[in-house]
């Protein structure tokens, strides 16, 4: 993604930009992608870049809760930032720590209980976990 279009995704999403937080959007939104912190870190420090962890942390919480990016957690320990905001699904490779997308519509979730009043659904989000190579054409 180009810096005009990170900056327009920005203004879209209220974001003010800062050189920081543009550095580590190009990473993050340079392709449809599933990446930790600690891999936006790995790769900013190849780029030679000197943001702080402290700075992509705090900037990562940001873009999620804009919604720029969507949290993704697999587990307790794993968190991830994934640049598909629309809702979808996942495989989750408990040896690799991979996330692999499925499309919302490959899953259909039938039998929900009745919601609490004044609830209201925005999404279901299914992960499914395993070990192994998950199929790799899924639309």
């Amino acid at each position: 993604m180009q810096r005009t279009e990170i900056l327009a995704e920005f203004d879209r999403y209220g974001i003010l930009p800062t050189a920081q937080r543009i550095e580590i959007a190009g990473v993050l939104l340079a392709k449809p992608q599933h990446l930790s912190a600690e891999q936006i870190i790995d790769r900013l420090r190849v780029k030679g870049s000197g943001v702080s962890k402290a700075t992509v942390y705090n900037t990562l919480k940001l873009f999620g809760e804009r919604g720029l990016v969507k949290e993704c957690v697999v587990d307790p320990e794993r968190l991830y930032y994934d640049s598909t905001t629309v809702p979808h699904h996942h495989f989750y490779n408990m040896d690799t720590g991979e996330l692999t997308d499925i499309p919302q519509q490959a899953i259909q979730v039938t039998g929900l209980p009745e919601p609490p009043p004044d609830f209201h659904l925005d999404s279901i989000e299914v992960v499914i976990r395993g070990r192994g190579a998950p199929p790799k054409d899924l639309a």
